[in-house]
């Protein structure tokens, strides 16, 4: 076995891989960005090494800084994780020529995946059934379309190169066709360095299934299993289970002997998955999707439903072990759920969020694993994807994994960042998930009814009026009562009031008066009612008209952030709101709805635009979102360029009216 080992990578998986690594008494050597100086995983780590500036391309991405720092520090083996490097030839071949091992598969099993068109080749020859579709190389715009033609609408565009749905593009009508084509192609540009694309007939009423493989160096390839991945946005997976509710006996047997001869195929080595694609309507018809050579996001519940530790099973591989099991001793027990936790605001679009953990309370109980990278003072950044962490629950039946894991939701906090944690609570409560009817379009159909959460209950503003009134008490001694801002005066005691808003909403009048300990709070136009709050570091203890509960409160630049109730709240001042909402109503102002990086500009000061006409594209965290014009008219101001970084909601062009140029 391996003395010491580099992780490639970082957040979750390089912390979740360090834990292995810790248990097996291997040494471990994390690598960072400047942006992830600190980070748990370096704090993990026996080592760590800085790679270079946060763009990835100069850090995590840099072959040369990652395969000097493994020679910096002795390391054996360098373990990729997920993304990132996990699956580039060339780095796994410089490994080779520097006498360090990749823990993973073979050089020409990667080239052989990593393109879809080559898999596709390869698995049919195999016998693997796949999507019908056309997957020449190098195929022209005008062939793409010829294609998309071909196979009817709707067409699913991919990129040849990488996963994770960067780049994918549905197309129902054949008049989307270019422009669906030039986006996907500048995203998979983007994400993977090729813009190759390849047409697949696109099935509506979908599953995504997916079979974990192992295989070592001696010819033995067994594998572990199905888990069910259908519940997907933007093409990106956001709840997986295992075993799949949809497949019998039978059903897994087939596609895991499927499986086995597609990673047989290419000679595979060491964890992977194969995925596929099932028509809900007719199960038992199946098609290869794609083949993942390396370890998955969602390789928790896999782990939790076979007892197998796979980090460790893909290091005894690595160093030339044979599989410690065959496909006879693999048994499932139990059913496991997993829900990834990203710093994205579902009420606006799943747009990314960035920001400070300011207070941080993360799971446990009976069946209950959390893979995180978080940490109060953790801050998340727009350089990397969005994920924070991944919450699984294990359970005998899947309804109580299910129920667990909501709950388990409704204990998880990130207070700074604005997550969707609410609405992956929302989403595992929908009847169809309950009942196991699941398909991967099934997110997008339900729409605002699991994006918005609604507005907190005024017990949330009530809290967060009492949290501040808190805070302006001084912490012990006697004081000049004139000096305590709690609406002390000769006579009856007069109203604090505040004015609070939720994202979103309208601002809501809170009253409070009195002292933490005797208050009275009236929210909006409801009666008064007697509060009391006593704080114990960051939690709040709140009694409101004789019902006492919890919060986890931080004020911080503005903003109140509360926890309680099973949902996070960020409530603002609604006096320091002025300049942030002024002036973005209709009046043609852009902004933009995520921290990111402007990488195209298609409009210039003084065009003519309608409505809706594309202006510029902004991406954050491997995501682009398209900014059109609010209104008809012309662009009288665009103050950014491409490469420039932007703000949360920072003004970037103007559109003014025709009516409005006359009258200057």
């Amino acid at each position: 076995m391996f003395g010491t080992v580099l992780v490639a990578n970082r957040g979750e998986i390089a912390v979740r891989v360090i834990r292995t690594l810790r248990e097996l008494g291997i040494r471990s050597v994390a690598v960072h960005s400047d942006a992830d100086a600190g980070a748990l995983h370096t704090r993990l780590a026996d080592v760590a090494v800085a790679l270079g500036p946060a763009p990835a391309a100069q850090s995590y991405l840099s072959i040369e800084r990652v395969l000097d720092a493994a020679v910096r520090t002795g390391a054996q083996a360098i373990h990729p994780g997920y993304g990132f490097l996990s699956e580039n030839v060339e780095f796994a071949r410089a490994c080779a020529d520097a006498g360090i091992v990749f823990i993973g598969p073979p050089v020409a099993a990667i080239e052989a995946m990593a393109d879809k068109i080559r898999a596709k080749q390869t698995v049919t020859a195999a016998g693997v059934p796949v999507v019908p579709g056309r997957t020449e190389p190098g195929m022209t715009d005008a062939q793409v379309i010829d294609a998309a033609v071909a196979v009817g609408f709707p067409a699913l565009l991919k990129p040849s190169a990488g996963g994770g749905g960067k780049g994918m593009r549905v197309v129902r009508f054949k008049d989307e066709l270019a422009e669906a084509i030039a986006a996907a192609r500048r995203e998979a540009r983007g994400s993977f360095g090729d813009d190759t694309l390849l047409v697949e007939r696109y099935v509506g009423n979908s599953r995504h299934i997916e079979v974990q493989v192992l295989g070592d160096a001696h010819g033995n390839v067994i594998h572990l299993g199905e888990r069910e991945c259908s519940l997907q946005r933007r093409h990106q997976k956001v709840i997986e289970e295992a075993p799949s509710p949809l497949l019998d006996t039978a059903m897994r047997a087939s596609m895991g002997r499927a499986a086995v001869e597609a990673a047989k195929a290419v000679g595979y080595t060491g964890a992977g998955t194969v995925e596929f694609i099932v028509d809900a309507d007719r199960p038992r018809d199946f098609f290869f999707l794609e083949m993942n050579t390396r370890l998955q996001v969602e390789h928790p519940v896999t782990e939790a439903i076979t007892g197998l530790d796979l980090v460790e099973l893909q290091l005894r591989v690595a160093a030339g072990e044979r599989l410690p099991i065959d496909q006879s001793d693999v048994s499932l027990d139990g059913h496991a759920i997993e829900a990834r936790l990203y710093a994205e605001d579902p009420a606006r679009g799943f747009l990314p969020q960035a920001g400070t953990v300011l207070g941080l309370v993360e799971a446990d109980g009976p069946g209950i694993r959390v893979d995180s990278s978080l940490a109060v003072g953790t801050v998340v950044g727009t350089d990397y994807d969005p994920m924070l962490a991944k919450i699984v629950a294990w359970a005998p039946t899947r309804e109580t994994a299910r129920a667990r894991l909501v709950a388990a939701l409704g204990r998880t906090a990130v207070l700074g960042v604005t997550t969707n944690a609410g609405f992956l609570q929302r989403l595992l409560d929908d009847p169809d998930v309950v009942a196991g009817r699941l398909d991967t379009g099934l997110i997008e159909r339900r729409g605002e009814a699991l994006a918005l959460a609604g507005p907190p209950p005024a017990e949330v503003y009530a809290a967060a009026a009492l949290a501040l009134l808190v805070e302006s008490e001084p912490a012990g001694g006697v004081v000049d009562r004139w000096d305590v801002p709690d609406g002390w005066r000769l006579g009856e005691p007069a109203w604090t009031v505040r004015r609070l808003q939720a994202a979103g909403g309208e601002p809501v009048t809170v009253r409070v008066r009195g002292r933490s300990g005797a208050a009275q709070v009236a929210v909006g136009d409801d009666a008064p009612v007697p509060a009391s709050a006593v704080r114990h570091g960051d939690r709040l203890s709140v009694t409101l008209d004789g019902r006492t509960s919890s919060a986890v409160v931080v004020h911080s630049g503005g903003t109140v952030w509360l926890a309680a109730g099973g949902r996070v709240t960020a409530l603002r001042e609604h006096e320091r709101l002025g300049a942030h909402v002024e002036g973005v109503g209709g009046d043609g102002a852009v902004t933009s709805p995520m921290p990111g990086t402007v990488t195209v500009v298609q409009a210039s000061v003084g065009d003519e635009v309608a409505a809706g006409t594309p202006l510029l594209v902004v991406e954050a965290m491997k995501m682009e979102h398209v900014l059109t014009a609010p209104i008809a008219g012309t662009v009288t101001e665009l103050g950014v360029t491409a490469g420039q970084t932007v703000a949360l909601d920072e003004r970037v062009a103007l559109v003014t009216p025709a009516a409005a140029e006359q009258e200057d």
